[in-house]
């Protein structure tokens, strides 16, 4: 019985670090907009046209580095727009975030529609077109051991490539933010440009190399969906993953380890409704698949309805820098 719940106990923290890839991702993405002053909503856009752009080029070229390339090129563009129409002409980031995430809800399908007859959907169908899991150094030796042995093999071990990207974007991101002089300019503008802007530095360059920055971090996230966790491109298959994203980096204060715990904390309640669907409840019955399947969101709001009060955003954030003459 011990060893069967510590069993189940490894496969689901497995699950967590494969579920909370593309949140990570998005996560760390948003921090670079949202400490330099602009609103990414359009976090969710971003990774969807990664995602498609990942599946359609890694099908017909046959390469996940392709395939890679693609979904980060197409996230830069549509970072860029975000940023000539919030920052160039100081128009509403909320706006421009949620009409990024329409046009690409809409478009992507459509066009893969037009181009693969798959009914608005991309199939990988090569090996090559994917990113595989990779065993580390030792997984098999140590793969008798009790406790250890599953652990290593399941949770540190057997990922694809882009998971250990993913992982080793925490420290990198962390150590950019606080340790650079790039990170300490991100969090100056996203406090005081003017401040910025009266010691000579460009805080319109500033805001677009971290929509830069952004743009690479969601197409990963993106071509992880579909080239590396999943095997092609569907309808909506971010499923909400750029919200909560958002909402983990909220939670978090805005700050990196923070906002990548509460990501690990959605996607644990993620990997644990697909554990609970089929529970009974002596007296009860089944508990409603819909409920099970809705814990990750109930879970944002309630996260965010008890601490979003504490949490103290960049003072320029969402407010369009005007140049005094």
């Amino acid at each position: 019985m011990t060893s069967d719940w510590i069993g189940q106990l490894i496969f689901l923290l497995g699950s967590t670090v494969r579920l909370a890839v593309p949140l990570v991702l998005a996560a760390l993405a948003g921090l670079f907009a949202e400490r330099s002053g602009v609103v990414d909503i359009g976090l969710e856009g971003k990774m969807l046209g990664g995602a498609f752009a990942a599946a359609a080029a890694a099908e017909v070229t046959g390469s996940a580095w392709i395939g890679l390339l693609a979904a980060i090129l197409l996230s830069l563009v549509l970072s860029l727009i975000h940023g000539f129409a919030t920052i160039t002409h100081r128009g509403d980031q909320v706006v421009s975030g949620m009409a990024l995430n329409i046009v690409v809800a809409g478009l992507g399908p459509t066009l893969a529609n037009a181009w693969f007859h798959q009914a608005g959907r991309v199939p990988i169908t090569g090996p090559a077109s994917r990113f595989l899991p990779i065993d580390l150094p030792l997984a098999t030796g140590i793969g008798t051991v009790p406790v250890l042995g599953p652990f290593y093999g399941d949770v540190v071990s057997g990922h694809n490539l882009l998971v250990y990207i993913a992982v080793l974007a925490i420290p990198l991101v962390a150590w950019t933010v606080y340790h650079t002089r790039f990170g300490l300019r991100l969090r100056a503008v996203g406090e005081s440009p003017a401040a910025v802007d009266t010691a000579g530095i460009s805080v319109e360059g500033l805001r677009y190399r971290a929509l830069m920055a952004d743009g690479v971090l969601t197409g990963i996230a993106g071509a992880y969906l579909s080239i590396a966790q999943g095997a092609g491109f569907v309808r909506d298959m971010s499923a909400g993953k750029g919200y909560l994203a958002l909402a983990a980096l909220i939670f978090g204060k805005w700050r990196p380890v923070p906002a990548v715990l509460a990501c690990l904390l959605f996607a644990f309640a993620d990997a644990g409704q697909a554990r609970l669907q089929g529970v009974i409840v002596p007296g009860f019955g089944p508990v409603p698949t819909a409920l099970i399947q809705s814990l990750p969101y109930l879970l944002t709001i309630l996260l965010l309805a008890g601490f979003v009060g504490r949490a103290v955003a960049p003072k320029a954030i969402g407010v369009p820098y005007v140049k005094e003459r």
